[in-house]
Formats: C-alpha cells, structure tokens, sequence
C-alpha cells in the first residue's frame, strides 16, 4: 500500500457536501484536493474554510483518487459514471440513484473497471446501530419498528420522506435482518410528508417504519423486539438500552392489591464518534486497501428497491382515496 495521503475531493457542496469536505480536512492521511459546485461563489467559499481549492469537476477528477457525490440524486448516477470512467472512486450519497436499472449499470461498470462504489447510508456507522448488531448477533428478532420524525426544514429538498428520510431506517433494518421482503404495505397523509410503512421478510420478523416531515419533535428512534429482549436505541444521542427478565406482577400492601412491573436494564457503553467521520474513514480505507466497503452498491439498490415499492403504493392508495 502506499504510504502518501489519498486524495480527495467533493462533488457538490450543498448542506451536505460541506460536512463531506469538513471531515476529509481533519482525517489524517489523507489530502482534501479540492471541492467542485455548479455554484462557483459556494464552492470557492467552501474551499476557503477548509485550506483547499474550487477545480472544475473535470480538474478535481485529474487530481483526485477518490470523490464524494453530494448532489441532486437526478443527477447521481451520470457523475458516478464519469467519476468511474476517469479511475476515480466514489461515495455516492443516499439514494443510490433514482432508477435501480441505472444503478446496477453503475455496479456493473465499477465491478468491470475494479473501482469502489460506496453508498452513502450513514446511519450504518452510528455507533448506537454498530453496538446493536453486535447484541443481535446472539438474539433472535421478532420485529423492529423505526421512527424517523421531525418538523419541515427550511431548505427545499427533492427527495420525499421515504427517499429523504425513511430509507436511513430501510436501509439498516434490512443489514439487521437479512433476509428478503416477501409483503410490503404503505400509507401516507400530507401529501406523503407522513408516511407509515410495513415490511414482512421471508423469514417471519416483521418491522414497522414512520417518516415524517409534519412532526413538530425531532424524533430518530429504533426499537427491536427479541425473544429474550426489548432493545431501543436513540440515533440523536447515540444511546442503547436493553429490557430484559420484564416481570409483572400484583403486591399486596397495607392500603392493598398494587400492580407493579419490574425488569433490568442494560445500557452497554457505546462509542462516542461522529458517524460521518467513522463513514468517510471507512471509505477512504477501502480506496487504499481495495478491499469492499461496509455498505455496497448492491445494498442501496437493495434499500432503493424496498423504498420505491412504499412510495408507490403510499400514492396509489391516496389515488384509490380520490377515486
């Protein structure tokens, strides 16, 4: 392996792609070459706060070994193409693409050239889902409900809820379970600001999923149960809890019959580490160890895949509703 620094670069510095340029600056080992924006004042301010330059895309991909998409997804797959046809290996924020067909083109073509596709699921590098997976190596789940809530944002986003916001929860209930969705059932309100989602996998565990962009709390909370446990995990604090020996029961006292219910809970240490930083050092590893990263081209397929069935059938029912 070569010991210089790898060099990167950011494709669109938006809300997100700044954040991208931020924490490549601070990891060590590795040269932030530049960033590159369709809006030139944006790009040039970015790259001022972070020692580095505004290229053009096609300067960046000269210099670079390696690029964070941070885009539209519109226009997702026609810059990861280019990305992969200049040599150059890309993180592609989530969703994936827009069109599955066209993804797995992409996955294709990154298989073919031997460059690594990373899709950008960040939530994969929470370190409250890492100490969970852990934990459920031993257990045997039943179901899974996800809530991803929270008020409108100010800025204009492309995505709907289920591309925006439920596709995280998607995304990591599919790695936690691992088997195939036989059922799918949706319903939205709003507009599908607020959707409700149902998923069965072929193994029997059931999950449960809510989006919203009406909600006037911000709530990001995932709950699991098992046979032997209850497990709830808050992604905002990055904290776990595990109920377990849960036991009901009535006590007689002097002023009577009282109902009480007693159990133990478990709150494992978990790590404290910004999941964008640990996603990106992630990344960068698998550039210089050309080794497969932790969340592939084919799992947010997979992710797209379960989300465009809940969207579709979100809107047909509100069609059927108007009919």
């Amino acid at each position: 392996m070569s010991t210089a620094p790898t060099r990167v670069g950011v494709i669109g510095v938006g809300s997100m792609g700044q954040n991208h340029a931020r924490v490549y600056a601070e990891l060590p080992d590795v040269e932030l070459v530049g960033v590159a924006d369709t809006d030139a004042d944006r790009a040039c301010e970015i790259a001022a706060s972070h020692g580095t330059q505004a290229r053009s895309r096609a300067e960046l991909l000269d210099h670079a070994d390696a690029v964070s998409i941070a885009v539209p997804t519109a226009h997702h797959a026609a810059l990861a193409r280019e990305c992969i046809e200049a040599g150059v290996d890309v993180l592609v924020e989530k969703p994936f693409v827009a069109d599955p067909e066209t993804g797995q083109e992409l996955a294709d073509l990154a298989h073919e050239r031997g460059a690594v596709i990373q899709v950008g699921h960040i939530e994969r590098f929470n370190p409250a889902v890492r100490a969970v997976a852990e934990i459920l190596d031993e257990q045997e789940i039943i179901a899974i409900d996800a809530q991803r809530l929270g008020s409108p944002r100010e800025r204009t986003i492309a995505d709907n809820a289920v591309m925006d916001l439920m596709i995280h929860d998607i995304d990591v209930v599919l790695s936690l379970i691992g088997e195939d969705v036989t059922t799918v059932s949706a319903l939205g309100a709003e507009e599908n600001r607020y959707i409700d989602a149902q998923l069965r996998f072929d193994g029997g565990v059931v999950a449960s999923l809510t989006a919203s962009r009406v909600t006037q709390k911000k709530i990001r909370q995932l709950s699991i149960t098992t046979r032997e446990c209850w497990i709830a995990v808050d992604y905002i604090d990055r904290s776990v809890a595990i109920h377990r020996h849960s036991l009901p029961e009535y006590v007689e006292r002097k002023s009577g019959m009282h109902y009480r219910h007693e159990g133990v809970v478990e709150r494992p240490m978990v790590d404290s580490g910004e999941p964008l930083k640990e996603e990106l050092a992630s990344f960068v590893d698998c550039v210089r160890e050309r080794t497969s990263p932790l969340v592939t081209a084919e799992d947010g397929l997979r992710a797209l895949s379960v989300a465009r069935r809940i969207d579709r059938l979100a809107d047909d029912r509100m069609e059927a509703e108007v009919r």
